[in-house]
C-alpha cells in the first residue's frame, strides 16, 4: 500500500487523473487536440524567448583566449574570496594585478601565478574573472600591499587625524574630526 493510500485511505488522484477508481471518464478527440496545440505554442514561444535572450548574450560575449606568459587583470567578486580584504575603501578598483598566466587548463580556465599575500586563495580562473593587461612603457604600477590573515581579514584603523572643525547646530557644538 503507498504511503498516500496509508494515510487517506484512498488513491492519490493527480492532476493527470483527477477521477477515482471505476469512473467512465473518456476525453475527445477535440480536448487532445486542443491540448497538443497548446503544448507546441508553449514550446514556440518558450524557443522563441530562449533565442531572443542568447542573441542579447551573444552580443555582449567576446571570445577570450590568452597564452602562456600572458599578463592579465584579476576581477574580484565574492566568489573570489579576498573581496572584504580589498574593497576596505569605497573606489577600490574592482581588477587586481597584473598577474602573470602559468598554463592553460582547457579552453576557459587558466591557472594565475598569484603574489604569495594571495596564496591562499584557488589558483585556477574562469576566463570570465580575467581581463587582458596591455604593456606599455608610461605604465608604472604601484603595488598596493595589503597584510592578509589567514581568515582573510584586514586590519583597518585611523593613521593620524588631519584636522578638526567646530560647527554650530541649533545651539548645540558638534567637533568633527578629518582622519587619515
Amino acid at each position: 500500500m503507498a504511503p498516500y493510500e496509508a494515510l487517506y485511505g484512498r488513491r492519490c488522484r493527480t492532476p493527470l487523473c483527477w477521477y477515482q477508481d471505476g469512473e467512465a471518464y473518456v476525453l475527445g478527440l477535440e480536448f487532445l487536440q486542443q491540448t497538443t496545440s497548446k503544448v507546441n505554442l508553449i514550446q514556440d514561444r518558450m524557443r522563441a524567448t530562449q533565442g531572443r535572450q542568447k542573441s542579447y548574450e551573444d552580443k555582449r560575449r567576446r571570445p577570450l583566449e590568452f597564452d602562456e606568459g600572458d599578463h592579465v587583470f584579476l576581477w574580484v567578486t565574492p566568489t573570489t574570496g579576498i573581496e572584504r580584504v580589498l574593497k576596505s575603501r569605497k573606489l577600490t578598483s574592482r581588477f587586481i594585478g597584473p598577474y602573470q598566466i602559468t598554463r592553460r587548463i582547457r579552453a576557459a580556465a587558466y591557472e594565475i601565478a598569484l603574489p604569495p599575500h594571495l596564496s591562499n586563495l584557488h589558483k585556477f580562473f574562469h576566463v570570465s574573472q580575467l581581463r587582458k593587461y596591455i604593456a606599455s612603457p608610461d605604465h608604472v604600477l604601484e603595488s598596493d600591499e595589503v597584510q592578509v590573515r589567514e581568515d582573510l581579514t584586514k586590519p583597518v584603523g585611523p593613521v593620524r587625524i588631519l584636522d578638526t572643525q567646530l560647527k554650530q547646530l541649533r545651539g548645540k557644538e558638534l567637533k568633527t574630526v578629518k582622519v587619515l
